[in-house]
């Protein structure tokens, strides 16, 4: 056994009982990443044998140095639908898709990916992802699912294809109806049953590979070449590598605004898939040494005549369900996909075009989560609106903008949490001890003579006004005089300068109101801030309560002629 400081991250306390069902999961997972991955290459417009790259090197590349045991690495349909969009919108003279140019700056923007990965690492800004919200998430992703499948229909019906908005493509395919290809849609109709079947009835058969044999076999044995697009030559080989062109300060500077969408959808995406397999084995994930491994991996992958790469949900799931345990398996997959790339590549030059389309059509598919949906519907309908307002305008204005609309979007719903928080008029029962929360509105009290006050956010410039508005809204509107005002201070764990100076006034104008201003709550750190601040010395030494029940029941001693409800 190598010394534990040479083992990689991933793979200590690694048992050789684990060696059999992790080679087995590895070529399992490498049947579905195979014709996933060359899918992945139509959707990045790049030669489909760079889609088989990104799971030989790169996933190589993680295996060694990332941390998550499960997460695997390669091309993803989301990142990939961004790569073709910010290279298309760049605005670069006669670039155009499927070529050596397009693929050149692929490489260029997977580079700077990896950079800006090494940069977050560096800087501790993996937080980044998490301005990405689960709503923002699912609706960026529906809408890069939509316009994905827009994208492989015209190649499953053997109809032209046309460049624009997704509007425009499916006008475009509504005009070409009447000239379908008979074959391209058997073949399409053919993969998509089978492959719906195989999901419903027979989940653990790698399905993808077994029409994608087929299909090649088909084609061979009738001689069907000639009449079906099929994907070529794959002109396979070990990857080449080096910088994949010549470049200069303004290359790198338009590859930067795609690779920023890139890097930002990497650390959601990864992040929370490395996070949900650790949790579901018992695991602490560790998100830093696995930006470390992302970071490497873009790296490697824009110097290895391939694209961006990211964790994969759908690959990791699939490793999960072979009851694969570690990177041993990333490892088995790289190796076998060496073999088809090295050895086989010239049997996949019969593959048809519709085959290909309809299995990417139907990953598209698996992008558009109804479920979640759903849930986000049940759960908080501001956030339902937010993610098919987040799917609408990927559809509007592309998948890069959509990212960075996204992105807004998340930031856009924080403010508004903070500046419009949960307040609460807090009822109290059985000396404090019980409780009930009531959205506060003016003409409510906890007990005759006392409102207890709870506000759901750190008191900043931008929410104080409000909140001292509601205070003295609840004040002018109770039914009893007030005696005392309890601010439960649970949730305030902050309070800067101009909100100081806001609640300074807030506390004399409770006091010529003839009311106490009490606290309850209050953490070391917050009264550290409030002392410093000098607020505290506005109030009554007395009137500071480490909880609420304490300050209620204080008040109960200071007013025995309060009855309780």
């Amino acid at each position: 056994m190598a010394p534990r400081a040479l083992t990689p991250v991933a793979l200590h306390g690694y048992r050789r009982s684990w060696l059999r069902g992790d080679v087995i999961a590895g070529v399992t997972l490498a049947a579905v990443a195979i014709p996933e991955c060359m899918g992945y290459s139509s959707i990045a417009h790049v030669p489909i044998v760079a889609g088989l790259y990104t799971i030989i090197l790169p996933a190589i590349a993680f295996a060694l140095l990332g941390a998550s045991r499960m997460l695997v690495v390669g091309a993803d349909s989301a990142t990939a639908a961004l790569l073709a969009s910010g290279i298309a919108g760049l605005g670069v003279a006669a670039l155009t898709p499927d070529t050596e140019e397009w693929l050149a700056w692929a490489g260029i923007i997977a580079v700077v990916t990896g950079v800006f990965l090494a940069v977050a690492r560096l800087f501790r800004l993996g937080f980044l992802g998490d301005f990405l919200s689960s709503a923002v998430l699912v609706g960026f992703l529906a809408g890069t699912g939509v316009s994905v499948l827009t994208g492989q229909i015209p190649d499953m019906l053997g109809i032209p294809e046309s460049e624009g908005d997704v509007w425009g493509r499916w006008a475009s395919i509504v005009t070409h109806l009447g000239s379908i290809d008979a074959m391209s849609t058997a073949f399409a109709a053919a993969t998509l049953a089978i492959l719906v079947g195989a999901r419903r009835f027979v989940p653990r058969v790698p399905a993808a590979i077994i029409v994608v044999i087929g299909s090649i076999v088909v084609v061979s044995g009738f001689g069907w070449a000639g009449e079906l697009d099929v994907v070529g030559p794959l002109h396979g080989g070990l990857p080449r590598f080096g910088w994949p062109q010549a470049v200069d300060a303004d290359d790198l500077a338009k590859a930067a605004t795609v690779a920023f969408g890139c890097a930002v959808v990497i650390l959601a995406q990864s992040a929370a898939t490395a996070r949900s397999f650790a949790q579901k084995h018992g695991e602490a994930a560790d998100v830093n040494r696995d930006i470390v491994g992302l970071s490497v991996a873009n790296i490697v992958a824009g110097l290895s005549s391939t694209f961006v790469v990211n964790g994969s949900p759908t690959k990791t799931q699939i490793l999960d369900e072979q009851r694969g345990r570690t990177q041993v398996a990333s490892l088995t997959m790289a190796a076998v996909t060496l073999v088809v790339v090295v050895f086989l590549d010239d049997a996949l030059a019969d593959l048809p075009h519709a085959v290909l389309s309809a299995i990417v059509f139907l990953v598209a598919v698996n992008l558009i989560d109804l479920h979640a949906f759903r849930r986000i519907w049940q759960i908080r309908r501001i956030e339902f609106g937010i993610a098919v307002c987040t799917a609408v305008v990927v559809l509007i204005v592309g998948v890069q903008n959509g990212i960075l609309t996204a992105m807004v979007v998340s930031l856009l719903e924080i403010i508004r949490r903070q500046y419009r928080p949960e307040r609460f008029v807090v009822g109290v029962s059985d000396h404090g001890r019980a409780r009930r929360y009531q959205r506060a509105r003016p003409g409510q009290q906890s007990l005759p003579g006392l409102i207890v006050f709870r506000y759901d956010a750190d008191l900043f410039y931008a929410n104080v006004s409000r909140f001292a508005d509601d205070v003295m809204s609840l004040i002018g509107a109770a039914p009893d005089p007030v005696r005392w005002l309890v601010l439960d201070c649970t949730s305030i764990t902050d309070v800067d300068y101009s909100a100081s100076s806001v609640l300074g006034d807030l506390i004399t104008f409770v006091h010529s109101h003839d009311a106490h201003f009490v606290l309850a709550g209050v953490d070391p750190e917050l009264q550290g801030t409030l002392l410093t601040e000098g607020l505290i010395g506005d109030l009554d030494p007395d009137h500071v309560y480490p909880t609420v029940g304490a300050a209620v029941r204080a008040y109960e001693a200071a007013h025995p002629d309060v009855v309780e409800p």
